[in-house]
């Protein structure tokens, strides 16, 4: 099959190449991937992660079509639409059997510690393979292993409430969108930063510039500030994002895009009360409840790119002109 892998790290060493066809043991799915999500994840896996096996294949996120099952394969069969959820778990840790396999003691991602999605086939275990339903297009099953489930699972660790209010920063990223989506399905009321005005057809009722982002929040709560803050861009943001959480509220943090190092000053958070809670994608009962949740999810599309052209891809990421997500897809 052909695939986009590398032998060591660096983007330049990502190759459009003959790779070996998976094999499929008894309880394996083979799925013909069909459209591949672009996301950060990978340019670091590509760029620094050690990874598994090599020469890898990159690539997180994905959807695709069920090619030959296992024997054992009941859940889903030939035909079928499917998308993954992406975190390897053993199922027997203390974490998994609390239902916390996103944090599995021996886990992994798919795409890092295993091949990815950046190639014709890949053959994967039952248990991480879900049918996606009829309704759903390609664009919004290839976002949801990594970007949709991380967006849910923080709203729900956040426990948030109907009526509250949630700043987005990084709204028109991979994850912003379906932050903005589903707090409204939640019942809050949505503050995107940003200066995308689409934003408000993915169901944000405000969107603001960073720089004004304290004064329009402190107007909307009548000076209460935010319930919910999400930054999943870092450090750039942090001080701003902290400063815009009221008492009592959340920050929600599960990005280092633009800086992993951050202060905190303490007399603010212990005096308003404040909870920081770090994120990182969601478990699978979570990932169950999204894709019945998000039937009418959107996503914005900027590119899609031939298999053949993903290194082209990868670099996209950081196009000032990108709006919207970038896709790696076989014909």
């Amino acid at each position: 099959m052909k695939a986009l892998a590398f032998d060591k790290n660096g983007l330049n060493n990502l190759k459009y190449v003959d790779y070996k066809d998976p094999s499929v043991g008894q309880h394996d799915v083979l799925i013909k991937v069909k459209l591949a999500g672009v996301n950060p994840v990978d340019y670091y896996t590509i760029e620094a992660l050690k990874v598994n096996p090599i020469p890898h294949i990159p690539g997180v996120e994905f959807a695709g079509e069920v090619v030959k099952v296992g024997e054992h394969v009941r859940s889903v069969r030939p035909g079928d639409r499917v998308t993954i959820y992406g975190r390897i778990f053993d199922g027997t840790c203390d974490m998994c059997m609390s239902g916390y396999e996103t944090v599995c003691r021996s886990g992994g991602r798919v795409g890092v510690d295993a091949n990815g999605g950046f190639a014709e086939y890949i053959s994967l275990e039952e248990k991480y393979v879900f049918r996606l339903p009829e309704s759903y297009s390609w664009e919004l099953g290839a976002s949801l292993t990594v970007a949709g489930l991380t967006a849910y699972h923080s709203l729900k660790e956040a426990n948030l409430r109907p009526g509250e209010t949630v700043v987005v920063f990084g709204a028109s990223g991979n994850t912003g969108i379906f932050i903005v989506q589903l707090a409204k399905k939640f019942g809050a009321k949505v503050v995107a930063v940003s200066r995308k005005k689409w934003l408000k057809d993915f169901g944000a009722d405000l969107v603001v510039d960073y720089n004004e982002v304290e004064e329009k929040v402190k107007e909307v709560t009548n000076g209460k500030m935010a319930d919910v803050v999400v930054n999943s861009l870092g450090e750039k943001f942090w001080e701003k994002s902290f400063s815009v959480v009221g008492i009592r509220g959340k920050l929600v943090t599960f990005g280092t895009l633009l800086g992993a190092e951050v202060k905190v000053n303490l007399s603010q958070l212990y005096s308003k009360h404040i909870s920081i809670l770090g994120v990182n994608r969601g478990n699978r009962k979570d990932f169950v409840e999204l894709l019945e949740l998000c039937k009418d999810c959107k996503v914005k599309t900027w590119k899609i790119f031939d298999l053949k052209d993903g290194v082209e891809a990868v670099k996209s990421l950081f196009n000032e002109d990108r709006d919207g997500r970038i896709f790696i897809g076989n014909k």
